[in-house]
């Protein structure tokens, strides 16, 4: 086994560590030579494109997968520049460090988020913030994920229009021999009180030559496009049908091909007799595919159409051989982590106090297991990818949220230069972490080696997506809570036991690192110990393990069961002091001002306390920060012949400024969708080594008929933005749990729920 270890202990790498560290942060606003030249343009900077008509075209490093960053970082070219939303145009950027993302990596740190609050000056977290950020600004790993966006372009975008905004006025300045603090700029034009007056097309070749000068950013007084609900840019050519995601891409004699990999995870193809699959029509090729970047192992069938592809995939005889590292099983798993929360020691994330000593103390100690399942990504468009290889080249057309290790990967399959890759990332049919992966693409482009110069589209059928997936992981977790003699909590501690999700995922899409990667991944606590609840003492710790399951990042991560284990329990310590679920938490809020300000939104507006609900109905109540933001919901639950059914989630957030309530709104109701379908139904089975889910029969999603009313209210802030595509996931299961509570006096301590 090869592990790579870095050591920075001698004098002469601290002295380079610190010195490099000691230096400014490079700027990201880039050269204009960073982008592509277009008939009549004119680059002014990394990210900024001046047209002849004065229309203006922004590089855009983002996937959009239905969070409308195709739309809300054109809101922020849009503001600085002074143009009309609708003559911002994009274009996909190119593969300079500048349009890294900076802001997921720093957002990784595995820090409590009251830690760099309580420091003084440049302490321990801000130091290494600004470290991680330096170095996520010169490896400028270009990542969808993590909701961090906005975040990310929040100020890079804004410079970079700001900058721009700058240099035509410095052109018109001297041209016109005027002060430029005497000229306005309203709807792309620069106007002299004078009667002088042209457009950023005129102005775009001089400016392009004229330093940009002293650059400010407006003030928020004067946004007229930032915060303002504005339609989405992507929505129309959805609607028409001109949106291009990767199952639309059509090209010049393109070929189809469905792929068959072994049933049993980690297996792989023995004898395959491929005859009566070779003798149906359009058939062409039949192509072993080995085991790319953490995917199990099988065979692609080319055909003229995908449908011939499919069926003669199912023709084929196959002998699947098993993995010499055993069959895995859902159930065994389960138990194997339960034993490590009470066998192992894990990994201490966050410690204060002395939570044995309270515990002497006197009062009542309260402990209680809490378990999630597997679960799988469901995309609404399945895997795909289409590639072309010839002449040394080649050319891929994906939906990725990670287009950098999308071109490594069919570099090293093709055995090419990473520059002679060209991809071009297309609008992905749902993401939710399962395109951070790369094992698609490189398959993708291993069946066009054996068909040069031909485009081949690869497209993996639903049972394959469902049962080849990288799941979220199976994560136990005991609780215990200490409440004084008088009721009030004193102490918390939590052991969870789980597989890590980013040193696999690194080990996958990164192989230059050359072995097995380990390090306390910050994901698997998540929610659990940077909760903000003011116990006294705490212990939260984590037990690392390997199932040998393939996991990934799935919508809000660990987040996504954590809150559901910590809320819950809180529920369960306020019945136990007998208090009210909103007064016990209001107690240990004090000191959280914009908590406490999401969960009074949230309750006052949805009755809690004050209207009474229909017989058979209750309310359940959940808060919980994640990706820099904040959301409480409340719901209410019935049972209809036994089954819960939600009828209406009332969801305030306070994520920073807003750019785009609308999208806002959308996300919160996408995530609520998505996180009941979990709650109600989510789990993925593992027997003989074989996943037991295939369609949507099986792998059950929440229908419209099912669907509850949400409503969001978002709290006023001035704060620069967080995360919306995430945070709205992970109340809603423990919210539901408390309602069902209520409803039943059952606790619900594993998901999904099962009456």
């Amino acid at each position: 086994m090869k592990r790579r270890t870095w050591l920075l202990g001698t004098a002469g790498a601290g002295a380079l560590l610190v010195g490099w560290a000691a230096l400014p942060q490079r700027s990201r606003v880039g050269l204009a030579s960073m982008m592509s030249p277009g008939e009549g343009d004119i680059a002014l900077n990394g990210w900024i494109k001046i047209l002849p008509d004065g229309g203006v075209v922004l590089a855009m490093p983002r996937s959009e997968m239905g969070q409308g960053v195709h739309t809300a970082l054109p809101q922020l070219a849009a503001e600085e520049l002074d143009v009309p939303l609708a003559r911002v145009r994009i274009e996909q950027a190119g593969w300079d460090a500048v349009y890294g993302n900076v802001a997921m990596l720093v957002g990784s740190l595995p820090f409590h988020p009251a830690e760099a609050d309580r420091e003084d000056g440049f302490g321990r977290v801000k130091a290494s913030r600004w470290v991680v950020g330096k170095l996520a600004r010169e490896l400028g790993l270009n990542i969808t994920g993590g909701s961090s966006s906005v975040a990310d372009a929040w100020d890079v975008v804004r410079q970079a229009a700001a900058t721009a905004r700058a240099s035509l006025l410095g052109a018109a300045s001297l041209q016109w021999r005027l002060p430029s603090e005497e000229l306005t700029v309203a709807d792309g034009v620069v106007s002299h009180a004078s009667g002088r007056s042209a457009g950023y097309g005129e102005l775009a070749r001089s400016a392009s030559a004229t330093p940009p000068g002293f650059v400010q950013l407006k003030e928020r007084k004067s946004w007229t496009v930032i915060g303002q609900p504005v339609q989405r840019l992507d929505i129309p050519a959805k609607v028409n049908g001109m949106a291009r995601f990767g199952l639309d891409v059509r090209l010049p004699g393109m070929r189809f091909a469905a792929l068959r990999l072994s049933p049993v995870l980690g297996g792989s193809p023995g004898r395959i007799d491929a005859r009566a699959a070779l003798a149906m029509p359009g058939v062409q090729r039949i192509v072993r595919l080995p085991a790319f970047a953490g995917s199990t192992a099988g065979f692609a069938v080319v055909a003229e159409s995908y449908w011939q592809a499919q069926r003669a995939a199912q023709a084929v005889e196959v002998e699947w051989r098993a993995p010499t590292t055993g069959l895995l099983d859902s159930d065994h798993i389960a138990r194997e982590l339960t034993e490590a929360v009470k066998r192992r020691d894990g990994h201490p994330f966050h410690v204060r106090g002395d939570v044995e000593q309270a515990a002497r103390a006197g009062g009542r100690t309260i402990e209680a297991w809490y378990s999630a399942p597997f679960l799988a990504h469901a995309t609404l468009e399945p895997m795909n990818a289409t590639a072309r290889v010839g002449d040394g080249r080649v050319e891929v057309w994906a939906p990725t949220q990670v287009p950098q290790l999308c071109r490594a990967a069919a570099a090293r399959v093709a055995g090419v230069a990473v520059d002679h890759v060209d991809l071009h990332v297309t609008l992905l049919g749902g993401g939710f972490g399962r395109r951070l992966e790369v094992d698609y693409v490189a398959q993708a482009v291993r069946v066009a080696m054996d068909m040069p110069g031909t485009p081949v589209q690869l497209i993996w059928s639903r049972e394959e997506d469902t049962r080849h997936d990288f799941y979220r992981p199976m994560q136990v977790a005991r609780l215990r809570g200490t409440l004084d003699s008088s009721g009030l909590p004193v102490a918390v501690q939590i052991k969870s036991a789980g597989d890590a999700i980013a040193p696999r995922w690194m080990e996958r899409g990164l192989p230059a690192l050359a072995g097995p990667v380990d390090f306390p991944d910050k994901t698997a606590s998540e929610g659990l110990f940077d909760q903000p609840y003011a116990f006294e003492h705490q212990r939260i710790e984590h037990v690392f393990t390997h199932s040998g399951m393939p996991v990934g990042f799935w919508r809000s991560v660990g987040h996504s069961h954590n809150a559901f284990f910590t809320e819950s329990f809180i529920d369960e310590l306020a019945a136990q002091a007998q208090q009210d679920s909103v007064v016990f938490r209001r107690t240990l809020l004090k000191r959280q001002p914009r908590h406490l300000a999401v969960l009074d939104a949230a309750v006052e507006r949805s009755g809690w306390g004050l209207r009474p609900l229909p017989e058979g109905r209750a309310r359940g109540v959940a808060l919980h920060e994640s990706f820099g933001s904040i959301v409480a919901q409340v719901v209410e639950v019935s049972l209809e012949k036994g089954n819960p059914r939600v009828h209406r989630v009332v969801c305030a957030i306070d994520c920073g400024t807003v750019v785009n309530p609308r999208v806002v709104a959308q996300q919160m109701e996408g995530a609520v969708v998505f996180a009941l379908t979990a709650a109600l139904h989510g789990r993925i089975d593992i027997r003989g080594g074989a996943v037991q889910q295939g369609n949507f029969p099986e792998y059950r999603m929440l229908t419209l008929a099912a669907a509850p009313l949400v409503e969001t209210w978002i709290v006023p802030s001035e704060r620069p933005p967080t995360g919306v595509g995430e945070p709205g996931v992970p109340p809603l299961a423990p919210a539901v749990a408390g309602a069902l509570f209520t409803l039943t006096g059952k606790r619900h301590r594993s998901l999904p729920f099962a009456l």
